[in-house]
């Protein structure tokens, strides 16, 4: 997300460096291209203007800090913009009533509600430790019923049986009163997807709001839809009263003229992003570390938080362990330590995260090829056996084509892996042993930018991040 805002700002502010002062030529310059990169992105028009005379009215005549020069102040000075233009902080769920606090969720035809209903339902379950209900008022899917049924039953949360024969009111009801003696925490209602044009849905969906009386008002919306996103928004707003935005399906869209608009335009905060298929695809939406991707600053703590979440402790504790009683980094440890990274979004989500990383430029479909990479890997590793992993030296032309032919793969893709595995290997034997290991995160922990902001034990320790 913001792929194509991101390369545009930085190239903008690259011209402002060398500059003694920031005058009104070269920052309106400056604001010029910004303009047309937050229109490019999708952004709307009273929103760009508002922003741009914001930030030309703090940036013209400033004086440069000795410590910045005038691309990195006009940076500053957008990034502080941007945070206050998707709403300064977070915006927390508010479960603050008595149980079980109702969260009442609308959107569009396709925006991916109930998907989102199951990950919200995990996301509370794992992470707030709350006991959590979930039901489909979608009357007019019968598909979305059995589709939020699986979700539970695959998360373990508990589920309000519902029917295409009932009113959707009813089932509201129903689940309020099922929630209530099962004594659950929250009860998540999903609703079912209408256009704001069709007068008689959104009046069945006010009725429902007053059935629910819900604490928590989410629209769900697809951020691929750009402007039309916010339009609806403000519609679904107009309706109800919202009091959140959830964007779906942002690791598909490179622009973000969504996210940018939506609290300007509605005055209501985005909550959360919804990534990708995986029943953890949903992160809380922080405006500040936002405008740092954006800007190409990264996002550590996010990162931090996901490897708190994402990464298995134990393994990771293992491994460091093993390392520095001299023992050998194995094919076993390589496929782990490859596993670990695809459960962080992979090589393109971890370098989106590290500062200066993320708009580095790579060759076309070079992320795509390594991941690919990265998986035929899993399966190769996981065709040999026990023996064949922590020996890779007996792995000579029949093995290898055994190992190719169980894993669906070429001979040369076997190759491949055990030559990227013995670098792994060679750069693991350095680092292990004499405390080398830790005294080379706390030095990645100290480059500039990061602040020193690492999972405890660095980034292969207990809680860290694989590699």
């Amino acid at each position: 997300m913001f792929e194509q805002l991101g390369d545009r700002l930085q190239h903008t502010f690259k011209s402002l460096r060398g500059q003694a002062r920031l005058t009104d030529d070269n920052i309106s310059d400056a604001m010029r291209e910004v303009r047309v990169a937050l229109l490019e992105a999708d952004v709307s028009l009273p929103v760009v203007k508002s922003f741009v005379n914001k930030v030309k009215e703090k940036a013209i005549g400033t004086d440069v800090s000795k410590s910045l020069n005038p691309g990195q102040m006009v940076i500053k000075i957008v990034q502080q913009e941007l945070v206050d233009l998707m709403g300064a902080a977070n915006d927390a769920l508010n479960l603050a009533q008595t149980p079980p606090a109702v969260i009442l969720v609308a959107g569009l035809q396709g925006a991916g509600k109930t998907t989102t209903v199951g990950k919200l339902a995990n996301l509370l379950k794992t992470r707030q430790g709350k006991s959590v209900m979930v039901t489909s008022a979608d009357v007019y899917r019968p598909a979305a019923i059995e589709q939020l049924k699986t979700l539970a039953n695959s998360i373990d949360v508990a589920f309000h049986p519902s029917s295409p024969n009932q009113k959707p009111v009813d089932i509201v009801t129903g689940a309020k009163e099922a929630a209530k003696k099962a004594v659950v925490d929250v009860l998540i209602i999903d609703t079912a997807g209408r256009l704001h044009v069709d007068n008689e849905l959104m009046g069945e969906i006010k009725q429902v709001h007053a059935a629910a009386k819900p604490i928590e008002t989410l629209f769900v919306v697809d951020s691929m839809t750009g402007q039309d996103a916010v339009v609806s928004a403000k519609a679904f707003d107009e309706a109800l009263p919202l009091t959140g935005v959830i964007l779906t399906k942002t690791d598909g869209d490179a622009r973000g003229g969504a996210a940018l608009s939506i609290r300007e335009v509605t005055g209501k905060p985005i909550k959360f992003l919804g990534i990708g298929e995986k029943i953890d695809g949903i992160e809380a939406f922080h405006p500040d570390r936002i405008a740092s991707r954006i800007l190409g600053m990264g996002d550590v703590m996010t990162l931090i938080e996901e490897a708190e979440q994402k990464v298995d402790k134990e393994k990771a504790e293992k491994l460091v362990k093993k390392l520095k009683k001299g023992k050998g980094f194995d094919l076993e440890d390589y496929r782990d330590q490859v596993q670990q990274m695809n459960n962080l979004g992979g090589v393109e989500s971890l370098m989106g995260k590290l500062p200066g990383m993320g708009n580095m430029k790579l060759p076309d479909n070079a992320m795509s090829g390594m991941m690919g990479d990265m998986n035929k890997s899993v399966a190769i590793i996981n065709s040999m056996t026990p023996q064949e992993r922590q020996f890779p030296a007996l792995i000579k032309g029949g093995r290898k084509k055994r190992i190719a032919a169980g894993s669906g793969t070429q001979i040369q893709d076997v190759n491949k892996t055990i030559k990227q595995f013995t670098q792994m290997q060679k750069m693991m034997k350095k680092m292990g042993g004499k405390g080398k290991m830790a005294k080379m995160m706390r030095g990645m922990g100290g480059m500039p930018g990061m602040g020193g902001k690492f999972p405890p034990g660095g980034m292969g320790g207990p809680g860290g991040m694989p590699f």
